[in-house]
């Protein structure tokens, strides 16, 4: 089991962190009362597999006195249960400059008579958890990309595979809207329509004689060139930054023909290059 504490300053990125941890499989809990640690670590270990990895914070809204945060931790240690400590740190400069443009207010801003004040009593009163902290991370300088990557180095090391992004390639009809999940969308209301095949103008791009009419066009091959090699380009990107789920959208007018036929062939190209790819068609049935 892994159970890790997450403290550090206010601002300093802790939320950030948490998502970062809760996307990559852990049970994530805000803000626990230290005393209620040991018990909820318990818990855990009588759970069926539910908390097999747990991040919990602990930080400044609990209260300045930090003892009874050792005092879980000398506990788990009594239980004999292994925990690590997460410190998320920024310098001074840098929280103020994120309290300012965020316009919220630190915890401790009741208690002093300044921002600066404030995240000064802060670090004062964190430094002890600072310093048995097991990873501390600074965010002081560190985009969102790069710090999605560095919490993943240390949680999740064997993440870069195709396995842990799921990839969902649907067809839709404009007419009808574009998918609002959509994080890729295509149009290929470009490509000679079936619809005016009166064969196949009651049948979908499921259908053989549909996809054989427009694969058997030469734009529509070259398409699929094109997007095959997007796909090559993008995907290990998306895996490499850290995202779980990603949706690609094909529109044609009415989401019965060509979108179906494109999504149909993009899902399995993104199938044999070892993704976890499934398709679906909005409007495919629609009259």
């Amino acid at each position: 089991m892994e159970f890790l504490i997450v403290s550090g300053l206010s601002g300093a990125g802790k939320s950030t962190v948490m998502s970062i941890l809760e996307d990559s499989g852990f049970f994530c809990v805000d803000n626990l009362p230290p005393v209620l640690i040991p018990k909820f670590a318990e818990v855990c270990l009588a759970g069926t597999g539910s908390y097999e990895r747990v991040a919990m914070v602990c930080d400044i809204r609990g209260g300045e006195n930090f003892d009874g945060l050792f005092e879980a931790m000398d506990a788990l240690k009594t239980m004999k249960f292994q925990y690590k400590v997460l410190f998320v740190d920024a310098d001074d400069a840098t929280i103020i400059k994120r309290y300012k443009e965020t316009r919220r207010s630190h915890p401790l801003m009741g208690e002093t008579g300044s921002l600066y004040q404030a995240v000064e009593r802060e670090r004062a009163a964190m430094e002890p958890v600072r310093a048995r902290a097991d990873y501390i991370i600074t965010t002081t300088s560190l985009p969102v990309q790069k710090l999605r990557g560095q919490v993943l180095d240390m949680f999740a090391p064997n993440r870069k595979s195709a396995n842990e992004m799921s990839v969902t390639v649907t067809s839709f009809g404009f007419k009808y809207g574009l998918p609002l999940e959509a994080d890729l969308v295509f149009d290929v209301r470009f490509l000679p329509n079936p619809f005016y095949v009166e064969e196949l103008r009651p049948q979908t791009g499921l259908d053989q004689g549909v996809a054989d009419y427009v694969f058997g066009n030469p734009t529509a091959q070259e398409l699929m060139e094109h997007l095959r090699r997007l796909m090559d380009f993008l995907l290990p990107h998306f895996v490499e930054e850290g995202k779980s789920a990603l949706v690609i959208a094909v529109g044609c007018t009415g989401g019965r023909h060509r979108s179906v036929a494109v999504t149909r062939a993009l899902c399995e190209y993104i199938q044999g290059l070892g993704y976890a790819a499934g398709e679906t068609h909005r409007d495919m049935t629609r009259a």
